[in-house]
């Protein structure tokens, strides 16, 4: 079974499931992503700022798919913002991945603190433009920042990988998305964020539609992203969990489902930095 695919808004096609290794170890993530990869996940996402991009690579290479199937997402971090500093930023995730060129490259954060964010993204654009990255895009935007961004460059980013969860779903900014035609990526799509101790896990209504479906809690919030039509990063360091995340295309959850699960939302459910205040 393979993921389903969604376009971009420049043609790019990029599975709507991805394989993330947020705080997965270095030293374990080239077999975990050679797993993943053997298990049906074709988007793989790392990030400079993740310190795994040469195990990442190594994976790749180890599951031995013809390069063309291996969707790579890697990240510029905030202290490589501006024009130059991204351009051997990107070089030097290139060279740890071990690849010619890198599916999507994504802004990590906007930093306002350092205000060279849309110097950074002309840096991106030239990337694309001479062919070494296929698309390029943003995380953790807020839509004042997307409207500078696009405003000052004319060049809109085909997704914004943000945070978003049942208890966080962040209405405003991807009707904000649909709008103008920017992918909605969720991170922390399960709602677990280092010692956080309430997940939508343990909600009661997610675990009523998991009886009524026959599947994990996990499996139903993860369909939930793919049922708003959100693109999705799982990210688990166990095996059995890769596999279990990745079973999502054999069911869906009805309009019912949606309706209530819409009102699982909380005014307080965000669980990292924000994007429009965070120092960093």
């Amino acid at each position: 079974m393979s993921t389903s695919l969604q376009t971009l808004n420049d043609g790019t096609l990029i599975p709507r499931l991805g394989y993330g290794l947020w705080q997965v170890d270095p030293d374990a993530s080239s077999s975990l992503v050679t797993h993943a990869l053997h298990t049906g996940y074709r988007l793989i996402d790392t990030a400079e700022a993740y310190y795994n991009e040469e195990g990442v690579g190594d994976g790749i290479h180890a599951a031995n798919l013809p390069r063309e199937q291996v969707f790579v997402t890697t990240k510029v971090w905030n202290t490589h913002h501006g024009y130059e500093q991204t351009l051997r930023a990107f070089d030097a995730s290139l060279q740890r991945l071990g690849l010619e060129h890198i599916n999507l490259y994504l802004m990590h954060w906007p930093s306002r603190m350092r205000n060279a964010y849309v110097d950074t993204w002309r840096a991106m654009i030239r990337l694309r433009d001479e062919g070494r990255v296929n698309a390029i895009g943003v995380c953790n935007f807020a839509i004042p920042l997307l409207q500078r961004l696009i405003g000052e460059t004319g060049v809109k980013p085909v997704l914004n990988q943000v945070e978003l969860h049942p208890y966080f779903q962040q209405r405003e900014l991807w009707h904000f998305h649909e709008e103008i035609g920017i992918a909605t990526q969720s991170w922390s799509p399960l709602g677990l964020w280092k010692d956080r101790q309430v997940s939508p896990l343990e909600n009661s209504l997610v675990q009523e539609l998991a009886v009524k479906h026959g599947k994990s809690p996990a499996q139903i919030i993860l369909r939930w992203h793919l049922d708003n039509g959100f693109l999705v990063i799982s990210k688990s360091a166990r095996p059995a969990r890769i596999e279990e995340n990745f079973e999502l295309f054999d069911f869906s959850l009805d309009e019912d489902d949606l309706t209530r699960m819409a009102k699982l939302d909380r005014p307080d459910g965000r669980l990292g930095p924000d994007p429009e205040t965070a120092e960093f």
